[in-house]
């Protein structure tokens, strides 16, 4: 019987080198010639995509890289947090150092003799001066305010900030008064009683000093703080607010100030802000009338300083007080926190809390002058001593 002898097979080594023959089988490579895929030859997972080439993995099944984790919200608020009020607090630091720098604490009260004891509440003395300085030939004209040398005081208030509520009592300049010994400011001389005497003779005799002395000697009331303002300082905070509101009951014109107005709420510029409490002239209780009018406008203009508008927003904050601190004259321990308060407690007067008057009168005196009503006035101080309720009723 004749055998038939199959061909010969070249065998190959197995793949992975010599001695390795795991998985080789000798009909291998003529089975992969002949089109039979194993599923290895070409490292295709069985169920992946056709054509994957050598290694290919599904994706389901690819390892991944480490995911970016979801941001944490919590702590970036806290911290977003933080940054915000630690800006706020330095800003706010910041404009009160500058503001503070800008104060001019010329008045030195401790320079006053023989003063009241202090009262439960605090008291400022607010004048309002004729003081020219820093004003061009220009401004003068504008302003209506004249070219006299020196300065006198135009409107002077006593302001009691009260827990029991505020009170803004208004002092006539031609109050009939008695200027009490005194030591001269500059001179550091001592002068005797001058007497009878309208109450703004004593500010143009020695300034503040003396009229802080004149002031506490004829009312038993001790002054804790003293704010003087000039024509232009009084006029630039009313621009830089952009003007200040007010309601004018009754028309008026004068042309020494200025003045010409139309009853009516309306919103008063620098000029005519100064006009309003310059004018004496166009009412028959001149003086008087004038000391209404600068209460009313005052607490109108505290009124719209002393807000959140105004204090939390530095495009109006820094131009109100660059344009008051510059001529605005303080005494030496006034701070800017005093300051502020004393604008908040005229700002409580307008709303309600408290209120306005002149001091009372009892008829005329020498000179065109005004007498005080002495029993009131002394009932007055004590109910502002004593920090209570201000039951004494002005009779002008």
């Amino acid at each position: 019987m004749s055998h038939v002898q199959r061909p010969q097979v070249p065998q190959q080594p197995p793949r992975g080198g010599q001695g390795h023959d795991q998985g080789y089988h000798p009909n291998f490579t003529q089975a992969h010639n002949q089109g039979y895929d194993s599923g290895y030859s070409s490292g295709q997972v069985y169920g992946g995509p056709q054509g994957g080439g050598r290694g290919t993995v599904p994706p389901q099944y690819a390892p991944q890289g480490p995911g970016r984790p979801a941001p944490d919200w919590r702590k970036r608020i806290k911290i977003g947090s933080i940054v915000l009020v630690v800006a706020v607090l330095g800003w706010g630091i910041g404009t009160y150092a500058w503001a503070s720098s800008q104060m001019r604490n010329e008045v030195d009260l401790s320079k006053v003799i023989e003063r009241p004891e202090e009262g439960d509440c605090t008291t400022y003395l607010i004048v309002g001066s004729d003081s020219r300085e820093g004003m061009s030939a220009e401004e003068k004209k504008k302003l209506h305010t004249g070219s006299a040398e020196g300065k006198r005081t135009d409107s002077m208030m006593i302001l009691a900030a009260c827990s029991s509520g505020n009170t803004m009592v208004s002092l006539p300049r031609d109050s009939w008064v008695t200027i009490p010994n005194f030591v001269g400011s500059e001179s550091g001389k001592s002068y005797p009683a001058r007497g009878g005497s309208k109450l703004n003779a004593a500010y143009a005799m020695d300034g503040p000093e003396l009229l802080v002395r004149t002031v506490e000697f004829n009312t038993g009331l001790h002054i804790d703080h003293y704010a003087e303002i000039g024509f232009a300082g009084f006029a630039n905070i009313v621009d830089a607010l952009g003007g200040v509101e007010l309601n004018i009951d009754k028309g008026f014109k004068d042309k020494k100030s200025g003045a010409d107005f139309q009853a009516g709420t309306q919103t008063l510029n620098g000029e005519q802000a100064l006009a309003f409490v310059r004018t004496r002239y166009a009412f028959a209780q001149s003086d008087l009338q004038r000391t209404k009018n600068q209460q009313k406008f005052l607490s109108a203009l505290a009124n719209q300083a002393a807000t959140p508008g105004t204090i939390l927003n530095p495009f109006a904050l820094y131009p109100t007080l660059g344009a008051g601190l510059d001529t605005l004259i303080v005494d030496k321990d006034m701070s800017l926190y005093d300051l502020g308060k004393m604008f908040f407690a005229m700002k409580g007067i307008s709303g309600g809390d408290g209120k306005s008057m002149n001091m009372p009168l009892a008829g005329s005196a020498p000179q065109n002058s005004l007498k005080w009503d002495m029993p009131k006035v002394k009932q007055l101080v004590e109910q502002i001593k004593n920090d209570e309720k201000v039951t004494v009723e002005s009779n002008r």
